[in-house]
């Protein structure tokens, strides 16, 4: 039989010292001697003991878990986002509960059971302002936002700096020559299709080229969403050159739909996503996007997080990452191959 895992009693007997001491010295109080804390320490260190966190999160009356809400778990960024704070939860020594609440009501009765009955020592709420969930986080516990900005100034956030993540893109096909750059974008009430909205139009008017409301069309993320917006395009008779999808599933979706009406891709029409989703680079053609390290924005909104909790004044209290341009064959100079 394997041997039984050592108790703190265990370590108590080798070093010599009540199993209250080592207790202190597990949970770092101060009034312990520093000849009996390396006792403690060495008998801990030689008997391979770990300490029951369950125990010790109760002790200090905290739970030692974190909880992150999206609106869904499915969705490619909200997965890859819980997949990063998992991640950096678990280097802490905190657990990750993921759940989802596809509507306010759902959200508010989530929050209710996880802060209302402190089954959860902090938060982090993917895209807050979606609807009106946001109306129902306690603001006085620890809390961060994911994927927009917090609009109240005591509140943390990371996200994407999708205004400049915007800009890039749509630079990108101005470089190329494109001049008819038509839009695709999430659903309005997003902060982050407003602000990618934003950065089209500002490389629009840097290039001097107007902004025109009849080339933008709102999408909700999904490829059917991009596949209509193009074939709506086509009906009208006004195909652009260029199309800004604001993120990669809509841009498959515009792939499909010109595949569908024989226009050819990128000589006829370029086409750009935000994402770099993993099957990006095997579309017909492989898409160029605008590559973001998403769980990478999981990682730093637990790290904030757990600062937040142990009473540290996070450094940065709004957080906006950055993304870099992949060019692929999709896109081209207008009229080339």
């Amino acid at each position: 039989m394997p041997n039984p895992r050592p108790t703190i009693r265990d370590v108590a007997r080798k070093a010599g010292v009540s199993h209250q001491t080592v207790s202190r010295v597990i949970n770092g109080k101060d009034d312990v001697l520093p000849e009996t804390r390396a006792l403690v320490e060495a008998a801990i260190e030689q008997m391979g003991y770990r300490p029951n966190a369950i125990a010790r999160s109760m002790a200090r009356g905290q739970t030692r878990t974190l909880a992150c809400i999206s609106p869904n778990l499915t969705d490619f960024t909200f997965a890859s986002v819980i997949e990063g704070a998992e991640v950096e939860a678990r280097k802490h020594d905190y657990f990750l509960l993921s759940s989802s609440a596809s509507d306010p009501e759902s959200f508010r009765a989530l929050v209710d059971e996880l802060v209302g009955h402190r089954r959860v020592d902090g938060l982090i709420v993917i895209n807050p302002y979606a609807d009106e969930r946001f109306e129902f986080i306690p603001k006085d516990f620890p809390l961060v936002f994911v994927g927009a900005s917090a609009h109240e100034k005591d509140i943390c956030s990371v996200s994407l700096d999708d205004e400049k993540v915007a800009y890039d893109a749509t630079h990108h096909l101005v470089s190329l020559g494109h001049t008819q750059i038509a839009l695709v974008t999430g659903p309005m009430e997003e902060d982050c299709s407003r602000d990618r909205t934003e950065g089209y139009r500002r490389a629009l008017m840097e290039a001097g080229i107007p902004f025109d409301e009849t080339m933008v069309i709102e999408g909700d993320w999904s490829a059917t969403s991009g596949q209509t917006a193009l074939q709506s395009f086509i009906e009208q008779g006004r195909v652009p050159t260029a199309v800004f999808a604001q993120n990669d599933r809509m841009a498959m979706g515009i792939l499909r739909a010109a595949r569908d009406a024989d226009i050819k891709i990128p000589s006829q029409l370029a086409v750009i996503g935000v994402d770099d989703m993993p099957l990006s680079s095997y579309f017909d053609p492989p898409l160029t996007t605008m590559q973001q390290d998403i769980p990478r924005i999981g990682q730093e909104a637990t790290r904030m997080l757990i600062d937040i909790i142990q009473k540290k004044n996070p450094t940065v209290r709004e957080l906006k990452l950055s993304a870099q341009l992949v060019a692929r064959r999709s896109t081209s100079e207008k009229g080339g191959d």
